[in-house]
């Protein structure tokens, strides 16, 4: 993906009551602005890294080895700028955007973004490459992918594969990246291979290996392996349609089809896989995702997807309305994946999903300062389950997420009125997780229940669930940046919260940046960016026009996650 989608994206419209923010209500806030600060802790991580000059083999760098493991941090160093994420990945400087699809190897997950370290001055992207153990600690090794190398452009997005049965010829176990290239305009995919277990990539000499037919839009191939028909398969965006092609090889592709869509804009950053439906392996089902703009759905940009069947020729969907891996104001270029080291039963039952935390209305103007291009997501465990009578990608932070948390505080059976206040534990940390079950009082039901986060010098972010729309909701338009962004910043993103056994559960991963909500055990997900005045970290809760049960509400402070960084 390179490019912006075709703009127009409009918030959901509430078709009964005006919007909240323009209601007069007669809630109070319910607060406890006051919180003590942790000491702040610059965290130090050595790392040892052979030079990667583009004709060495380099050898996968061992993690380092420590006695005592150290004390959390749940304050991020006194050196850190104001939006620095706590637990969210992002580069040390420079711009990021695109991710591109982790895979297993030699003990660590090997994960590339699209990474540009001549902006704002100059253009054009390149592959950056970082490790990890677990998909929260984060390693970064280096640019894998050099852009303008073999004179077909700079490197974008595409996907790498772990080529075990040697079917391309490089031999057992060489990683193989298949992504565009573009030159003057004119995209091409190119095949680049990795020997020293992906850490650098070398073209192969018969680049391009699919070259453009005419096409204006034709980019970010994502390749999977095909069990049942031994062969590899591919997902290309071809702007208003996704087109499939086979190979034996990796290097020779043959058209098979195409998915056509007049309602979605250019289609970017597909995604296509196997799944299981509700943990049962005699029962699988493909599903079909790629980066849209949702304007005519209601959306804004983001990912959609359809569950269906391929065949080997053709993907035939099960509905023709999409349904959405995120309903947030930023998550985009989402990819997917599985982990080879388990069974394949377990394989077609879970996955693992990333998505770039920004939108290209506003990718630009996020007021981060040493570096810029957003941030990506939490890492998300992914199932196929069937939710109202369709097949649904339920998300789930990923578990090793809860290794960052500490001490959780918990209030149970709390009733907030609009008309009283009761005091709510407040964040101590920058990053944390707030889960909580709340319902309307049966006696006095509120119309809405909205929390307050990243509060403070009279900036906030909402977080809320309508009772009476049957919808949660995220709102910024009163965050510390919300006045210089554009419109579509401003507009309210929303996702269906219907009462599950006589409640709405919400997950709320918080940082100084983002906001990611987890509806219903993840039926849907709100993802946004998010930024409140430096060092504000206020917590409130509001119920509107009557009383709301808070079931159970449990704050969870998260440990700072440093990405170690290359050369310190």
């Amino acid at each position: 993906m390179n490019g912006t989608p075709e703009s127009g994206a409009t918030s959901a419209v509430r078709p009964v009551r005006a919007p909240w923010w323009r209601r007069r209500t007669t809630s109070i806030v319910i607060a406890l602005m006051a919180a003590t600060a942790l000491i702040a802790t610059v965290l130090v991580v050595v790392g040892t890294f052979a030079p990667n000059g583009a004709s060495e083999t380099r050898a996968p760098t061992a993690p380092p080895t420590h006695g005592a493991e150290p004390e959390p941090q749940f304050t991020r160093p006194s050196d850190w700028s104001s939006y620095r994420p706590a637990v969210h990945l992002t580069p040390d400087e420079h711009w990021m955007n695109d991710p591109q699809r982790p895979f297993w190897l030699d003990g660590r997950w090997h994960y590339y973004y699209l990474y540009n370290a001549d902006y704002p001055e100059g253009n054009g992207t390149e592959w950056y490459h970082v490790t990890s153990t677990d998909l929260v600690h984060w390693r970064e090794e280096g640019v894998a992918i050099e852009k303008y190398e073999n004179g077909l452009g700079d490197i974008e997005t595409g996907s790498a594969v772990v080529d075990t049965g040697n079917t391309a010829g490089f031999g057992a176990g060489a990683v193989i990246a298949i992504m565009t290239q573009q030159h003057e305009g004119v995209q091409r995919q190119s095949l680049f291979v990795s020997t020293d277990g992906g850490y650098r990539f070398e073209p192969y000499d018969g680049n391009p290996v699919m070259d453009n037919p005419g096409e204006q839009h034709w980019r970010d191939p994502k390749i999977v392996w095909d069990d049942a028909r031994s062969e590899w398969l591919m997902v290309l965006a071809e702007g208003h349609r996704l087109g499939f092609y086979t190979s034996p090889d990796l290097k020779s592709w043959t058209y098979r089809s195409e998915f056509a869509r007049d309602d979605l804009g250019i289609l970017e950053c597909p995604e296509l896989f196997r799944m299981s439906l509700d943990g049962d392996p005699g029962k699988t089902t493909w599903v079909l995702a790629a980066g849209v703009n949702g304007s005519a759905h209601g959306m804004t940009t983001g990912t959609a997807y359809w569950t269906g069947e391929w065949n080997g020729e053709t993907f035939d969907a099960r509905d023709a309305e999409p349904a959405w891996l995120d309903r947030g104001a930023d998550f985009y270029a989402a990819v997917t994946w599985d982990d080879p080291r388990l069974s394949e039963t377990e394989r077609l039952g879970s996955r693992y999903a990333l998505g770039w935390l920004n939108n290209w209305a506003y990718a630009g103007e996020l007021p981060t300062e040493d570096w810029h291009g957003g941030i990506d997501s939490v890492v998300r465990e992914i199932r196929l389950r069937t939710v109202d009578g369709r097949p649904t990608l339920v998300s789930a932070p990923v578990a090793a997420l809860e290794e960052l948390e500490g001490r959780a505080e918990s209030l149970d059976e709390l009733r907030v009125t609009d008309a009283a206040s009761a005091p709510v534990p407040q964040p101590a940390s920058d990053a944390y997780r707030l889960r909580l079950e709340v319902a309307p009082d049966p006696d006095d039901p509120a119309a809405e229940v909205r929390l307050r986060v990243r509060e403070g010098h009279g900036a906030f972010a909402t977080v809320g669930v309508d009772f009476e729309e049957g919808v949660a909701f995220v709102a910024r338009d009163a965050d510390a940046v919300a006045g210089s962004m554009p419109e579509v910043y401003r507009e309210v993103r929303t996702a269906p919260a219907p009462l599950r056994d006589g409640v709405v559960t919400l997950d709320l991963v918080v940082d100084v940046a983002s906001v990611e909500v987890f509806v219903n055990g993840g039926e849907h997900v709100l993802s946004s960016a998010v930024f409140g005045k430096p060092g504000a970290n206020g917590l409130s809760i509001e119920s509107i026009d009557g009383a709301t049960e808070v079931v159970s509400f449990r704050l969870t402070p998260l440990s700072v996650a440093p990405v170690e960084r290359k050369g310190r």
